[in-house]
């Protein structure tokens, strides 16, 4: 074998580690079916959406039929699937939806579901002096969370609120991937 040839083989060899390598990387995430998620993530993980105008549809695809439009930019929806292209959502209100990668982000959010004010604490404790309040329905950056409690910003301000108090810092997926896409809440 030529010096050339061998010289090729062994960059051929190279690429192929290589490519090995990254493939194994992004295999270790599965959608609750056991599949390899496309996009090397976990399944379910909260991303939030990027704009005021998201087309929700009932299958993966613009030829799907559109459901309805959400008009919250900063909502915070839970991935419970995807393909390449689209992301399966379950949202605050339980209803479950496909929409396009790009109308996403990776930007946490949290939304305060209820009807009462969320105190935003200045440490995570009960006991730790009030901040300020998350307004019932209202939007908050989330950072983190641990102990129960995630950190979140409004404008300049950082504080503390329970975990359990916000939607969009589940661990567990709201949604099953199984449910068909569609408005109407179904037990989780």
């Amino acid at each position: 074998m030529s010096s050339k040839a061998r010289s090729r083989l062994q960059r051929l060899a190279v690429l192929a580690a290589v490519l090995g390598a990254a493939m194994v990387g992004g295999a270790g995430q599965t959608m609750p079916d056991g599949r390899p998620t496309p996009s090397g993530q976990p399944v379910p993980r909260w991303l939030s959406l990027k704009s005021s105008e998201v087309r929700a549809r009932y299958g993966p695809g613009l030829d799907y039929r559109i459901l309805w439009e959400y008009r919250a930019s900063g909502l915070p929806v839970q991935v419970v699937a995807e393909t390449t292209e689209w992301r399966k959502i379950c949202d605050p209100e339980g209803a479950v939806a496909w929409v396009h990668r790009s109308v996403v982000s990776s930007r946490r959010s949290v939304l305060n579901p209820s009807d009462a004010e969320i105190p935003i604490r200045a440490g995570r404790s009960d006991t730790a002096p009030v901040r300020a309040r998350l307004a019932p329905h209202a939007l908050a950056s989330m950072d983190e969370c641990e102990d129960g409690w995630c950190e979140v910003r409004v404008r300049r301000l950082r504080g503390w609120v329970r975990q359990t108090a916000v939607f969009g810092a589940q661990e567990r997926a709201l949604c099953s991937a199984s449910r068909p896409a569609g408005r109407g809440r179904q037990s989780r």
